[in-house]
């Protein structure tokens, strides 16, 4: 591109030389010739003039004189009655330039030689071209850096689309003072800030959905473990492998979910839910896991409460409080279901060292674990239930308590902001 630039703006430049200068060549050889000629009528004029005067008052012509006035001229003077006076050296035939000059007592005639004359043009000419070979010299500095001003910012754009397109998706913020070319630079800046969001989003959405697969997946082995281990009791058989049915199910409801919140999709739709029954399933679900921890679950507080929500994202919520206090608590963990002026309130506590005050104010972070864990578990969990129009809080670090505050099935004619979350 840079040759094609140069070479285009030399063509330009030599083009625009040549009408210029071959014209002004014409044009100047043109009016050097009528100057001259112009010049030996003056001359001869001027000469006949100092004839007549030289007559008038009785006097002489003196060649010398002549000489002396008019130099690299070939004089020619006719007087009648007298003989002719030539000063000069006379020039070759068909090679001279003559003007004459007439009156009533003679003429005179003044040549100059065409030799001479061809010289001075020929001084000219030289003088237009070596202006002109200094406009092209110009015009090849002034391409040259044009060009290059112009393929090192596109060769520039080309590697930073080229890396673009490897994955590297840093905006350059490049800027070189032409105006299209940075805008075609801040559209790739753009799309760079676009590509790293989508590729962002992109690792978040795997890194969710694998720690929201676990969750189910382990309450599913934990079934599967209890089948294996009544294998000669068909009526635990039967009840164990019913809980991994239900244990499908609600995977299959996290699968349908993870992949909505892919495609950006996911809104939630509360409607009113059984709170107990939500709980009570989770208990029975966890009931074996705390069992073999030697730990026991305890449900307190009110029945018969409604709240509004999604049974799978509540579900999901519940799962996680129980997991974390399964891996990091200690003691009962009891469930308390209780109803306020405002919410329906599950508090989930156990009595267990709970969180250090370092990670108190972090705990709900992306990628924040007091445990070794991922640091997702309590991050989605409140997603979860921001979708549904409530919240979920740390209420007491010591012991662990965390309360979910859902809204009122009274509520559901009121409109209420609904956030998207991760899951």
């Amino acid at each position: 591109m840079r040759r094609r630039l140069l070479s285009s703006m030399l063509l330009v430049a030599v083009i625009a030389v040549l009408l210029l200068g071959v014209p002004l060549g014409v044009v100047v050889v043109r009016l050097f010739n009528d100057e001259v000629a112009q010049e030996l009528r003056t001359d001869a004029n001027r000469l006949l003039l100092g004839v007549e005067y030289s007559l008038s008052q009785g006097q002489g012509i003196s060649p010398d004189q002549l000489a002396r006035n008019y130099p690299d001229r070939y004089l020619q003077v006719f007087v009648r009655g007298k003989p002719p006076i030539v000063v000069g050296s006379p020039p070759l035939v068909g090679r001279d330039l003559t003007e004459e000059a007439r009156s009533e007592n003679g003429y005179v005639r003044v040549s100059r030689d065409a030799a001479q004359i061809q010289q001075d043009t020929q001084a000219r000419l030289v003088l237009i071209i070596a202006l002109a070979v200094v406009a092209l010299g110009a015009a090849i500095g002034l391409a040259t850096v044009t060009s290059r001003r112009l393929s090192l910012p596109l060769q520039d754009l080309t590697r930073i689309a080229e890396r673009l397109g490897s994955g590297d998706a840093r905006p350059s913020r490049h800027r070189y003072g032409i105006p299209e070319l940075d805008l075609v630079a801040e559209v790739l800046d753009r799309s760079a800030l676009r590509i790293s969001d989508l590729l962002a989003r992109e690792r978040e959405f795997a890194t969710d959905a694998s720690h929201q697969l676990r969750t189910p997946l382990t309450g599913l082995s934990m079934r599967l473990e209890e089948i294996v281990a009544a294998a000669d009791q068909p009526e635990v058989v039967r009840e164990e492998g019913e809980a991994a049915v239900v244990q499908v199910e609600r995977l299959t409801a996290v699968i349908d979910e993870l992949l909505a919140a892919a495609r950006r999709q996911r809104h939630a739709q509360a409607a009113p839910i059984d709170v107990d029954d939500v709980v009570g399933q989770q208990i029975v679900e966890w009931e074996p896991a705390f069992r073999r921890a030697h730990r026991s679950l305890v449900l307190a507080g009110d029945r018969g409460l409604s709240a509004l929500g999604t049974t799978g994202g509540l579900s999901q919520v519940l799962s996680t409080l129980l997991e974390n206090s399964l891996k990091h608590g200690d003691g009962v963990l009891t469930i308390n279901t209780s109803s306020t002026g405002r919410s329906v309130v599950i508090e989930v506590a156990d009595e267990g060292p709970g969180i250090p005050e370092a990670l108190g104010h972090r705990v709900f972070e992306r990628s924040v674990s007091g445990g070794g864990g991922t640091g997702l578990g309590l991050t989605l969990a409140r997603a979860l239930v921001a979708a549904d129009g409530g919240r979920l809080e740390l209420v007491k670090r010591r012991p662990a308590t965390f309360a979910i505050f859902l809204r009122h099935t009274r509520d559901s004619g009121r409109h209420h902001r609904v956030v998207s979350g991760p899951a």
